[in-house]
């Protein structure tokens, strides 16, 4: 074995806090020297060290590139022409999702930087190529603790690392199964002199190995490293490790995966959900969130006041964001894009962006109901399209920024954000939004040219958890009224019904409660759990993947993409709270219609993959 080897025990994790470097600590070796896999794998130093390569795979999703599009759902568009070109949301938006194959712009499939899948390059990380090559890591650890190499170890020490080996065989099954189907559930290392003949899986076959390797971290994995004698070796570094609530988490969703439309049918199929996989699924998250309200976890929903944590922090000395709240995180290789992917989601004379906005789609807006708790459309819900910005959810004022807000503290000809009918926030489509909104959800208004707030000087720090706390009391929600009987359904390891677990995330942000008119029937329960799952993980990378499990994706409203058009009443009175301001001729228009057709439910497979032997196929309609 090649010492790549790295003892990363918490060095990587404690940059980790603030921008991860992964680790530069080795082992006393020249890079391409030789040592024996018992020597790697004797004791606990070393073979944590073989297992961090794992962790070091995984691509942040906001930062996988200079400027990163992961929205790829009716939720976000870019703007018109230059570098958007590149952008994986335009690309998308033309059908054109072979698109990914070996493209720099996405985290889907990337080439090694130098062909070190160990190095700190960000653009390096990738769910096929990096998923493949952990999986194979994970299976080599395993047969070493099978071939008993681990001898100078404590039985805790061999558990812990089995615990984070399945967690991480798992994980990346799952990841890659989300996106291409159902694949071979490889569990050995598989030898490189004998020719493949491991056929694809059905999704549910897939998934059903890949609940066993969850299960048994969850068996593994403590809640909290912090709290046993191996993880108090490096106490309040421990916060990037797999433990037994990222297990359960991720053994939930896969579970509910599993259970949804498209994997239980097929393309084509009814919108119906498999009961029994939705009941397990229930059931997982029921037990993670019995674990979390009892107090006997460190994660906990963060106050609203503190809502961005979860998504940036600035004068903290690049301390990952997440709070409390944040379950599974990456690493954050690096500092040198922070600024770049907070340049696109604003009007581009006030940022040092290369012409690309990523704007949220005035449809996707219309997801943010009243503080009522109702959704637009409805009667009662009090929405006046003269005054569209009034009373609306507390997480619109968080998220997105409307006409008339203020902008920059500095003064300037964009201080305050022109986005009706000729404004300088709307004028131009290659340079500014194209839908009358701009999403401030991930940075602080001062990040632009005229306050200089962003960069290294100002520490701002972004970054996008793959799991939290209030995701799984959303996916417990679906889960818990697909299995147990609608909104007032519960799993028995939970207290809590589907339609308390939403009213506790509209608690947080003091939105109304789900109203009795949509509680009793599934499917209009069920309208409420897709729309709060939109606003509450908006733009967060999840979009994309549920239309396509919910086989939502290629049907309308799903499939376009819209503008809002308004006039002001009036001139703008900057004394006044924006949310008051009138405005007239509010009208929605349809920017592209995205020409998907059933094939886009699961990305194609590379040509190259497909011909390396008859039983690995592509995928249908590629």
């Amino acid at each position: 074995m090649r010492t790549k080897i790295k003892y990363c025990l918490f060095c990587g994790l404690l940059a980790a806090s603030v921008v991860m470097s992964s680790c530069t600590e080795y082992l006393d070796r020249e890079p391409k020297s030789i040592i024996s896999e018992r020597t790697a794998f004797q004791n606990f130093h070393n073979f944590q060290g073989f297992v961090e390569q794992l962790y070091n795979q995984i691509p942040d999703v906001m930062k996988h590139t200079w400027v990163s599009s992961f929205n790829w759902g009716e939720d976000e568009i870019a703007t018109i022409g230059g570098n958007a070109e590149r952008a994986m949301v335009t690309r998308f938006d033309r059908g054109d999702f072979r698109a990914y194959i070996g493209n720099g712009e996405n985290f889907l499939d990337r080439n090694f930087g130098n062909n070190d899948p160990n190095s700190n390059d960000r653009m390096a990380k990738s769910i096929w190529r990096g998923g493949w090559l952990a999986i194979r890591q994970a299976n080599q650890g395993l047969a070493a603790l099978e071939e008993g190499y681990m001898v100078n170890a404590t039985q805790a020490e061999r558990d812990i690392i089995a615990g984070q080996l399945y967690y991480m065989r798992a994980w990346w099954h799952f990841q890659i199964i989300s996106y291409w189907g159902g694949m071979p559930y490889v569990d050995t290392v598989l030898p490189s002199d004998e020719p493949l003949t491991m056929p694809r899986l059905t999704y549910r076959e897939t998934a059903d190995r890949i609940n066993e390797d969850f299960r048994k971290a969850v068996e593994l994995l403590p809640i909290n490293w912090d709290e046993t004698e191996i993880g108090r070796r490096t106490s309040g570094m421990n916060h990037l490790r797999p433990n037994k609530i990222w297990a359960l988490g991720f053994q939930g969703k896969n579970l509910l995966f599993a259970g949804s439309p498209l994997m239980t049918h097929g393309v084509g199929g009814p919108k119906t959900y498999d009961t029994e996989y939705c009941k397990q699924a229930a059931d997982v998250f029921g037990e993670l969130l019995a674990l979390v309200e009892s107090g006997q976890t460190q994660y906990s929903l963060v106050p609203f006041e503190e809502y961005s944590t979860l998504f940036y922090t600035q004068n903290q000395g690049w301390r990952m964001p997440g709070s409390t709240e944040a379950i599974v995180r990456s690493q954050s290789f690096s500092a040198d894009s922070q600024w770049r992917q907070a340049q696109v989601y604003q009007n581009q004379n006030i940022a040092d962006g290369d012409k690309v906005v990523l704007a949220p789609t005035a449809n996707y807006v219309n997801y943010y109901g009243m503080a009522n708790g109702l959704p637009l459309e409805d009667p009662e819900s009090g929405f006046d399209k003269n005054f569209p910005w009034k009373g609306r959810d507390p997480r619109f004022y968080q998220h997105i920024i409307y006409d008339g807000v203020k902008v920059t503290t500095g003064v300037s000809d964009y201080q305050y954000a022109n986005l009706q009918n000729g404004g300088n926030y709307s004028t131009n489509p290659s340079n500014n939004s194209r839908t009358g909104y701009h999403n401030y959800k991930f940075i602080p208004k001062e990040a632009n040219t005229v306050d200089s707030k962003w960069g290294y000087s100002t520490q701002l720090h972004l970054h996008l958890s793959w799991m939290r706390l209030a995701d799984v009391y959303l996916m417990y929600a679906e889960a818990a009224a697909q299995g147990y009987g609608g909104a007032t359904g519960k799993s028995p390891r939970f207290d809590k019904t589907a339609v308390d677990a939403l009213n506790v995330l509209r608690d947080r942000c003091g939105l109304g409660h789900v109203h009795d008119k949509f509680t009793g029937s599934l499917d209009a329960f069920m309208g409420e759990v897709r729309r709060d799952r939109a606003v509450e993980l908006s733009f967060e990378g999840h979009r994309f993947n549920d239309l396509r499990r919910w086989l939502l994706l290629t049907e309308y409203p799903y499939n376009i993409k819209t503008t809002h058009k308004f006039d002001r009443a009036r001139p703008l009175d900057v004394t006044v709270d924006p949310s008051e301001n009138e405005v007239r001729n509010l009208t929605e228009e349809v920017l592209l219609t995205r020409p998907f057709s059933n094939k886009h439910y699961w990305m194609p497979l590379k040509t190259g993959d497909v011909s390396m032997y008859p039983e690995f196929g592509q995928n249908p309609g590629w």
